[in-house]
């Protein structure tokens, strides 16, 4: 273990975590970190090592502990279980069928967002727009159309600080089981209906199963796309001069959520534990010993992307991002989250003249990483 691995702090990667995760790529790609008590990945050549063989670095492990929040699903499931469960996602979540049925939601739901707040000529958007799109396409998908925000939210915000307890040692709270009981009953009343959860079950997911997936859903599909946006709208207004350039062709809008997802990932870190005893570049992992890999240094390696910590439009490979995982666990909605990002971000750039900054605080979150507010101003 080097003294640069031994002194990095949890504060330090919630915060401004680049310059440190620099380091131990050029010098120690896979090292133990004491603040973490885990073996930390940097490199993109070993995070896709690590990602690819689910045989060596599972997350079938009763640590796991979104898995103790809200019990076994794609996402802490590996071998033929995890297919299993997985595979009726797969036709859903296809890119032309994304497409064809969420393109005008989408819209429809930013554009009255922007409606209710555009004469004010500013706003804080990650809670007056991110977050509110997030949340609206989710009901979408889990065929909550009746629910309210409010408890969409709810249920999210209490089963995201039951999965931060439990990772810090503690049980799972009361609560998240109350949460997740009066989940499990909306969504057993849609699955009838027309949804693409519903879709999912017509496909072979267990009526049970679906409650699981269904709080995956609800967690990932809140979470890392409200992040998506909010990083994405950060990079731009903090460039003005890239902002202008999007404005003037709006094409270029997908190069720049992908490049946003390259600098900075929504979800940062994915953990794996070691299956048997292994050698990674070095470090003898035993099995059992967790492993985290982390996406935000996998993505600024400049092995891969010269002159990484740079935000450039016209990257010709930003996509070779991990920001979406690989292997058996990528994103299945990432394409969803994609097409939420770039609408979402059109609306805004087209409804808000003159759109900028008031203030452009930095990312912050080990886990899931996001400025915490974004205040902007327009032409009302």
């Amino acid at each position: 273990m080097t003294p640069a691995a031994q002194t990095i702090t949890r504060e330090e990667l919630a915060g401004d975590p680049h310059p440190a995760l620099a380091a131990l790529r050029a010098t120690e790609p896979v090292a133990w970190l004491p603040a973490l008590d885990a073996w930390l990945v940097t490199s993109r050549e070993l995070a896709l090592r690590v990602l690819r063989d689910p045989a060596t670095f599972t997350v079938d492990d009763p640590r796991f502990s979104t898995a103790q929040v809200v019990g076994p699903s794609m996402l802490s499931l590996d071998g033929p279980a995890h297919t299993r469960v997985r595979k009726p996602f797969v036709g859903p979540f296809r890119p032309a069928e994304v497409a064809a049925r969420f393109s005008g939601p989408i819209a429809e739901h930013a554009e009255e967002l922007v409606a209710g707040f555009r004469a004010a000529g500013r706003a804080e958007l990650r809670s007056a727009f991110a977050g509110p799109l997030a949340v609206q396409v989710v009901a979408d998908i889990l065929g909550m159309h009746g629910v309210e925000p409010a408890t969409l939210l709810r249920w999210y915000g209490t089963f995201v600080a039951a999965v931060s307890d439990v990772t810090a040692g503690g049980e799972v709270p009361p609560e998240a089981a109350d949460a997740f009981a009066a989940l499990a009953e909306r969504v057993h009343a849609g699955i009838d209906g027309r949804s693409l959860l519903a879709d999912a079950v017509a496909g072979g997911l267990g009526r049970d199963e679906t409650v699981s997936n269904a709080a995956i859903l609800l967690f990932g599909g809140i979470e890392t796309t409200e992040g998506m946006i909010v990083n994405l709208l950060r990079h731009l207004l903090a460039r003005p001069d890239q902002l202008a350039t999007v404005q003037a062709d709006p094409n270029l809008l997908t190069a720049a959520v992908e490049e946003s997802l390259r600098l900075e990932p929504a979800a940062a870190v994915v953990d794996r534990y070691a299956t048997a005893d292994v050698e990674l570049a070095g470090a003898s992992i035993r099995r059992g010993d967790p492993v985290t890999v982390s996406i935000a240094g996998a993505n600024r390696d400049p092995a891969t992307f010269p002159d990484p910590d740079t935000f450039d439009l016209h990257r010709p490979n930003a996509r070779q991002h991990l920001a979406f995982a690989h292997g058996p666990h990528f994103c299945p909605a990432m394409d969803l989250a994609r097409l939420e990002t770039v609408i979402g971000t059109r609306v805004l750039l087209t409804e808000l003249p003159g759109l900028a900054a008031a203030d452009v605080p930095p990312p912050a979150g080990l886990v899931f990483r996001k400025p915490p507010t974004l205040h902007a101003t327009w032409t009302p």
